[in-house]
């Protein structure tokens, strides 16, 4: 009788383990699926959106940081001038568009930056091939980041714990924007 009842107990903490390792690919299918079948009330269980708008502002940024402004007393109208114009809402890149069921399918689906192309009021029509499958990057207790390569470059997902078992995503990484031409001077 207690070698029955010690196979089951073994084979239920070996379950049990499997199911915390593989929680975060769990998730990942799971934004995935929700996102492809535009189900919104399931993203908003998987996906911490605050966090992620945090997370792209940065990075959809198009100029780089300003330079600190000079102190009142080494150039007092230049320190007045940033002060006031410091004040005025600066517009931000348009995050949102980036979060809508239909991009994040694409991100998911390894589309990189051109996934916010699938917001506007025509989306493209959902790919036919199959997704690429995350792998893992990096894995902890509390945070797992999987990466899905495709020509376009590596889009990564950083799922963080809220559970034993549940996960929600925090932090997508884009891949880097492609270089700009460099046009050709005649010369002359």
């Amino acid at each position: 009788m207690k070698r029955p009842l010690g196979v089951v107990l073994a084979l239920l903490i070996v379950a049990a383990v499997v199911a915390f390792f593989a929680a975060p690919a769990v998730a990942f299918l799971g934004v995935r699926s929700a996102a492809e079948s535009d189900d919104v009330e399931a993203l908003s269980k998987l996906v911490d959106y605050g966090a992620l708008r945090q997370a792209l502002r940065p990075q959809l940024a198009e100029a780089p940081a300003p330079a600190p402004a000079p102190g009142f007393l080494e150039d007092p109208v230049e320190a007045v001038r940033r002060r006031l114009a410091d004040a005025r809402p600066v517009p931000g890149p348009v995050v949102d568009a980036w979060l809508t069921p239909a991009a994040m399918s694409g991100l998911l689906r390894g589309e990189g930056r051109a996934a916010a192309l699938r917001s506007g009021t025509n989306p493209p029509p959902p790919a036919t091939e199959a997704a690429p499958w995350p792998k893992p990057v990096y894995w902890s207790i509390n945070r797992a980041r999987l990466a899905v390569d495709t020509p376009t470059g590596r889009t990564v997902f950083t799922f963080s714990r809220v559970g034993p078992y549940d996960w929600r995503l925090t932090h997508i990484g884009l891949p880097d924007m492609p270089p700009a031409p460099v046009e050709a001077t005649p010369a002359g």
